[in-house]
C-alpha cells in the first residue's frame, strides 16, 4: 500500500498572518483605529465572561484566611502580612504567569489544558491514537508559521525518546491533562455555589433573623435561574453581565480607597515583601495552613486561559492590567486597613462590615449580581473543555449548540449544563457553609494551576524550544509557589477538600474509560482490516449485485477497508453502485478550514467505483455541522477524478492504480465548478430536463417525502440539487472520466445510504477483571447513554443502515 501524501501545500492562516505582519487577512494595512475599538469591545465583553469569578474573590478571601488558627495572631503586623501575601500571590500567578506567559501559549487562539496538550502532540509523537497520517503532519504546519525545528540536545533527545516510545509515559501525560480538565469541570460546580452563597450571607449582617437555611434556599433559586440562562449564549450573556462586573470592580476599587484613607493609610507599607517574610516567621505552621484561604484570591484565574477562544489574548490582557488587577489590589488593601483598626469585627462578614452603612444595600445588590456573573466564567469554560474532550475521543458524545452565528467558539451543551446544575444544588444544600466549599474550591484551583505549570514547562521545551534552563526557571518561579499552596489545600481535604478530588476522579474515570475503549476499538479495526486482495478477487461487482445509489460506509479507519464492509457483503446480496469509505477523525489542531477538511482518494481500480474520504475536524470544531455534506462530497470526488486524470501520464499513476489504494489529495470546496466537470442546478432549474411524473405519483412522493423529513430532521435541512455533466467540459473530457462522472451523478440521483457499524464491544475471556469491568460494564454503559454517532454526525434516520458487529478486544 502506498503512503498517503497531499496534493497541495497549506497556507498560513489569516489570523496568524495578521498577528505577525500587522496586516489584515487580505494583506492590506490594518486600520489601527478599528483594531483598537475591536480590542476594547472584546475587553469589555471579557469582563462579564472571563473575570466574573476572579472579581468576586474579595467576598471570602480574608474570611477564609482568618477563620482557622490564624485568628489568634490577628494584629496589625499579621494582617499586613496576609495582605502582602495576597498582593504578591495575584501579582506572581495571575499577572506574571497567566497574563504575560501562559496566554502566549495559545493554540491558534484557543486556550486551556487541551490546547497545551494539542501543541505537545503536534510537536512530538505523544498521542495514543494510532490514526495519524502524513497529511495531518502537513496540516499541523499550517498552525506553526515560522517554526523551524532545532536539533535536540542529548537530554532533550532522551526525554523525547522516553515519552514517544513508552506508552505508559504518554498515558501518564494524558491522565494529567484529563485531571486538569476535570478540575476545571469541578470548578463549574463549586464556583456558583461559593459565589452565590457568599453574597447572600451578607444579608445576615443586618437581617439577624435570617437563618442559614433561608440563605441556602435563596441561593438555590438564583442558581437555577443562572443555569437556565446559559442557553442564551456567551455573546448575549457577555453584554448583559459586563456592565455588572465593571460597576462591581469600580465599586471595589472605590471602597478600597475609602477604607485606606479612613482607617489606616499605613497599609501601603505592606506592599513590601518584608511583611510576607515576617508573617511566616511569626506564624510558622499556622501561617502555612492559612495559605488555603489566600489561595482563593486566585480562583477564576484559569478561566483567563480556558476562555481564550471566546476572545483574544490582547483583550484579556488589557482588561486585567487596566481594570481587574488595580481594583482587586485596592480592595484587598482596604479590607486589611479596616481589619487592622477593628479587631473585634465578625471575620465571617469582613467585606460587608467594611462597607459604609449608607451604601450597604446597593453594594449587596451589586455583589449578588456580581456573584451570579462570577459563575458564568467557569460554566463557559466547562462547555469548552467538554467539547475539546469529546473531539479528541476522551468524553462521551454530548449535544453541542452554537449560540452565535458569527463567533464560532461560543457554544452551549444542554446535558452538561443540567448535570452541573444538579451537582451544584447538591453541593449547596449538602455543605450549606462557605468555609467547607471554600476548602474544596481552593483544592480545585491549586490542582489546575499545578497541571498548567507542568504542561507549560513541556511546551517551553518542545514547542518554544527554549531549552531546559528556561523550563527549570519557570518551574522554580511558579511551580514551587503553587506546590506550597497545593500542600496547604491538601491539609483541608477532610474539611471539604475531598469534594473536588472525588468529582475529578469520577470525571477522569469516565474520560479515560471512554478513551481506552475507543482506542481498543480502533486497534481492533486496524488488526481486522479487509485484504485488498480479497476485494480484487471479487471483481468490479464485488461478488454481488450493484444496485443504484451511493453507499457511504462510515469507519474510524483512515486507511484500509473496515471489517464492517466484509460483514455487510457477506450478509446482504446487493451493494451500491458507488461506494465511499468515510472516516471522520479529530486532528490535534483547534480548527480545520473547510477547504482543507477533506482528503479524497481511490480504493481499487477505476471500474470498482470505490473511494475514500477522510473528514478532519479540529478539537474546537463541531461534528455534523455541514448540512450539505452529500452534495459537497459528490463535487469533491468529481474534482478528484479530474485531478487524477490530469496526472494519468505519470508513471506513479499506473503503479498506484495497480496497488489498490493510491494517494489521497486535499480537495477543496469546488468554487470553480469547471474543475469538477459538473453543473449544479436547483430543482426548479432542472424541471425541463427531467421526466414529468404523474400527478398521483407526485402527490404520493411529496407526502412520503414530508413524512421522511418529519421523522429525520437532518434530511429536511439538506439542499436538494441535481448534477449534470457540463457540455463544454464534457466534449473535451477523457471518455473514461466522463463515464465515471456519469456513474457518480446517476448514483447520486438514485439516492444516498449511510452504512455504519452498530458495534458491541466485549473484553476477551482471557482479560483481567479490571479490563472486563472497564469495557463490558463501564464503556458499554457510557455508549448506551450518550448520543449515537449517527445523531452526532447529523445523519438522516431514513437513510441509515446499521450493521451489527461484536468487537472482542
Amino acid at each position: 500500500m502506498n503512503s498517503i501524501d497531499c496534493e497541495r501545500g497549506l497556507s498560513t492562516p489569516a489570523n496568524i498572518v495578521d498577528l505577525y505582519t500587522g496586516d489584515d487577512p487580505h494583506g492590506n494595512p490594518r486600520d489601527w483605529r478599528s483594531y483598537y475599538k475591536h480590542v476594547l469591545l472584546l475587553a469589555y465583553q471579557s469582563c462579564g465572561v472571563v473575570y466574573g469569578d476572579l472579581s468576586t474573590s474579595p467576598l471570602y478571601v480574608f474570611k477564609s484566611t482568618f477563620a482557622g488558627p490564624l485568628r489568634r495572631f490577628e494584629d496589625e503586623e499579621t494582617i499586613f502580612g496576609v495582605f502582602s501575601l495576597v498582593f504578591w500571590t495575584i501579582t506572581l500567578i495571575p499577572l506574571l504567569k497567566y497574563v504575560f506567559i501562559v496566554l502566549s501559549a495559545d493554540d491558534n487562539g484557543e486556550g486551556g489544558t487541551f490546547a497545551l496538550y494539542s501543541l505537545l502532540v503536534r510537536h512530538a509523537k505523544f498521542s495514543l491514537m494510532p490514526n495519524q497520517q502524513a497529511a495531518d503532519e502537513e496540516l499541523s504546519t499550517y498552525y506553526n508559521p515560522g517554526y523551524t525545528p532545532q536539533e535536540d540536545t542529548p537530554i532533550l533527545r532522551a526525554l523525547r525518546h522516553f515519552l514517544e516510545k513508552h506508552a505508559k509515559s504518554r498515558t501518564c501525560l494524558l491522565l494529567m491533562v484529563l485531571f486538569g480538565a476535570s478540575l476545571v469541570i469541578g470548578d463549574g460546580v463549586l464556583t456558583p455555589a461559593m459565589s452565590v452563597l457568599s453574597s447572600f450571607s451578607g444579608l445576615q449582617v443586618h437581617l439577624h433573623a435570617l437563618t442559614n437555611g433561608e440563605v441556602v434556599i435563596l441561593s438555590c433559586i438564583v442558581l437555577v435561574g443562572l443555569f437556565a440562562l446559559q442557553h442564551c449564549g456567551t455573546h448575549r450573556v457577555a453584554f448583559l453581565f459586563a456592565p455588572v462586573v465593571i460597576v462591581w470592580l469600580l465599586l471595589l476599587g472605590g471602597l478600597g480607597v475609602y477604607n485606606i484613607i479612613v482607617w489606616n493609610p499605613r497599609v501601603f507599607y505592606a506592599l513590601s515583601p518584608m511583611y510576607l517574610i515576617r508573617f511566616f516567621q511569626r506564624t510558622g505552621v499556622d501561617g502555612w495552613i492559612s495559605l488555603g484561604g489566600v489561595l482563593l484570591s486566585m480562583t477564576g484565574t484559569e478561566a483567563m486561559f480556558a476562555d481564550l477562544g471566546h476572545f483574544t489574548a490582547t483583550s484579556i490582557r488589557v482588561a486585567f492590567v487596566c481594570l481587574i488587577y488595580p481594583c482587586l489590589v485596592l480592595q484587598y488593601m482596604g479590607q486589611a486597613a479596616f481589619l487592622s483598626k477593628t479587631p473585634g469585627c465578625d471575620i465571617h462578614f469582613i467585606f460587608f462590615q467594611s462597607i459604609p452603612r449608607r451604601l450597604f444595600w446597593p453594594v449587596l445588590l451589586i455583589a449578588t449580581l456580581a456573584a451570579i456573573v462570577g459563575s458564568q466564567a467557569v460554566i463557559t469554560a466547562t462547555f469548552s473543555i467538554v467539547r475539546q474532550c469529546t473531539a479528541l475521543g476522551c468524553f462521551p458524545r454530548v449535544k453541542i449548540v452554537h449560540t452565535s452565528s458569527r463567533i464560532h467558539g461560543q457554544i452551549y451543551s444542554p446535558e452538561i449544563n443540567w448535570i452541573l446544575m444538579f451537582i451544584c444544588l447538591a453541593v449547596t444544600i449538602g455543605f450549606r457553609d462557605t468555609m467547607l466549599i471554600g476548602n474544596a474550591y481552593g483544592m480545585a484551583c491549586a490542582g489546575v494551576m499545578v497541571v498548567t505549570t507542568l504542561l507549560m514547562a513541556l511546551v517551553i521545551v518542545f514547542v518554544w524550544q527554549q531549552g531546559f534552563l528556561m523550563a527549570t526557571l519557570f518551574l522554580l518561579a511558579f511551580g514551587v509557589v503553587e506546590a506550597a499552596y497545593l500542600s496547604a489545600a491538601v491539609m483541608k481535604v477532610p474539611q471539604g477538600g475531598w469534594l473536588p478530588l472525588a468529582l475529578s476522579l469520577a470525571f477522569v474515570a469516565i474520560m479515560y474509560v471512554w478513551h481506552y475503549g475507543t482506542r481498543l476499538k480502533h486497534m481492533f479495526d486496524e488488526q481486522n482490516k479487509v485484504s485488498l486482495r480479497w476485494i480484487h478477487a471479487l471483481g468490479p461487482s464485488l461478488g454481488i449485485v450493484r444496485v443504484p445509489g451511493i453507499g457511504l460506509i462510515y469507519s474510524e479507519l483512515a486507511t484500509g477497508v473496515p471489517a464492517v464492509f466484509s460483514h455487510f457483503v457477506t450478509n446482504l446480496p446487493a451493494f451500491h453502485q458507488v461506494l465511499v469509505f468515510v472516516c471522520v477523525k479529530a486532528v490535534p489542531v483547534p480548527h480545520v478550514r473547510t477547504e482543507e477538511r477533506h482528503l479524497v482518494g481511490r480504493i481499487g481500480p477505476r471500474d470498482y467505483r470505490m473511494y475514500r474520504c477522510v473528514v478532519r475536524y479540529g478539537y474546537k470544531d463541531v461534528l455534523g455541522d455541514d448540512s450539505d455534506f452529500e452534495n459537497d462530497l459528490v463535487l469533491r470526488i468529481a474534482e478528484f477524478v479530474q485531478m487524477e486524470a490530469a496526472e494519468a501520464d505519470r508513471a506513479s499513476r499506473a503503479a498506484s492504480e495497480g496497488a489498490g489504494e493510491g494517494r489521497m489529495a486535499v480537495v477543496t470546496r469546488a468554487s470553480d465548478l469547471a474543475r469538477t466537470g459538473l453543473l449544479v442546478r436547483e430543482p426548479a432549474e432542472a424541471e425541463d430536463s427531467v421526466v414529468v411524473r404523474a400527478a398521483t405519483a407526485a402527490t404520493e412522493d411529496g407526502t412520503l417525502q414530508s413524512l421522511y423529513e418529519s421523522e429525520s430532521p437532518g434530511l429536511g435541512n439538506r439542499r436538494r440539487v441535481r448534477f449534470e455533466i457540463s457540455d463544454v467540459v464534457g466534449d473535451q473530457m477523457d471518455p473514461r472520466v466522463k463515464e465515471e462522472l456519469s456513474a457518480i451523478v446517476e448514483a447520486k440521483h438514485a439516492g444516498v445510504a449511510y452504512i455504519m457499524g452498530h458495534s458491541y464491544i466485549k473484553a476477551r475471556k482471557s482479560s483481567n477483571f479490571i479490563k472486563k469491568f472497564a469495557i463490558n460494564i463501564a464503556y458499554n454503559f457510557l455508549r448506551k447513554n450518550c448520543r449515537g454517532p449517527a445523531v452526532a454526525l447529523n445523519i438522516p434516520h431514513i437513510s441509515l443502515i446499521e450493521v451489527g458487529m461484536i468487537y472482542y478486544v
